[in-house]
């Protein structure tokens, strides 16, 4: 499998931002594994893939129009820069210094046999750094374990943890009733008591709304989502509320 037959347009494979080139790159960069004996003449790397892709000499077969050849070549070492940066490319260890032989790593393995192209970048766009300290751990995992109902449930039973304790409320408050109780417009212990009435309306109803669509259906029955960016988006959701949950905790020392 050459590049081409994977983004056969130039136009396209330029536009791509480094990131989205480098995980459309796996599925071929894995052909040079020894199983698959396509390139079993040729060790993996950068100036190898590039003359693979674009050709070599000074009047190559090329793939790829050859007036587009420097900025396709631009283009692919920006994506080489990231999958190494991202240790999907890493250096093979049969190989002394200075080693320019690369090998793809345990994740980009699994990447590289993603059907689903969106699938795989996707996988990549929920960072670990982003989310908030309570589901920072646990829910990253799942995510990226392909675990997207439960990263989803998870997160969503974080904010209401974290209400609860903050609101200073009851283990029986549950669910929506719990969220609409901290965010009571008049006397919630959440509340922005300096927000409009209607300010700390939407702000109930925000907390209720995300918990009764995301977090209670994943209680009470099973939920089959297999949809990774929708997974992320709601799971950044969750990570949102958390933070407003921050800014709303009393000070410690007061009641």
């Amino acid at each position: 499998m050459r590049l081409v037959d994977l983004i056969p347009n130039a136009d396209v494979l330029c536009a791509l931002e480094p990131d989205e080139l480098g995980l459309r790159m796996l599925p071929t960069l894995a052909e040079w594994h020894p199983r698959y004996r396509l390139y079993q003449s040729t060790q993996l790397g950068l100036q190898a893939f590039i003359n693979v892709t674009l050709g070599a000499g000074p009047q190559p077969v090329g793939q790829y129009p050859q007036e587009r050849r420097v900025e396709i070549e631009l283009a692919i070492r920006e994506a080489w820069a990231w999958l190494e940066g991202s240790a999907l490319l890493i250096k093979h260890p049969g190989y002394q210094e200075p080693n320019v032989v690369r090998q793809l790593s345990r994740r980009a393995e699994q990447l590289a046999a993603e059907p689903n192209a969106r699938r795989a970048l996707s996988a990549r766009r929920l960072a670990k750094e982003a989310l908030h300290a309570t589901i920072r751990e646990d829910v990253w995992s799942l995510y990226h374990r392909g675990k997207y109902d439960t990263a989803v449930f998870e997160a969503m039973k974080a904010v209401e943890v974290a209400v609860r304790e903050a609101a200073g409320l009851a283990a029986s408050d549950i669910g929506k009733d719990l969220m609409r109780k901290a965010f009571d417009v008049k006397n919630g212990a959440l509340t922005d008591a300096t927000a409009e009435p209607g300010e700390r309306q939407a702000r109930s109803d925000l907390f209720a709304g995300a918990i009764g669509s995301y977090k209670n259906p994943h209680s009470h029955r099973n939920v089959d989502l297999d949809d990774p960016d929708e997974a992320a988006e709601i799971i950044m959701l969750a990570n949102h509320l958390l933070r407003i949950v921050d800014t709303r905790r009393p000070p410690m020392g007061n009641s």
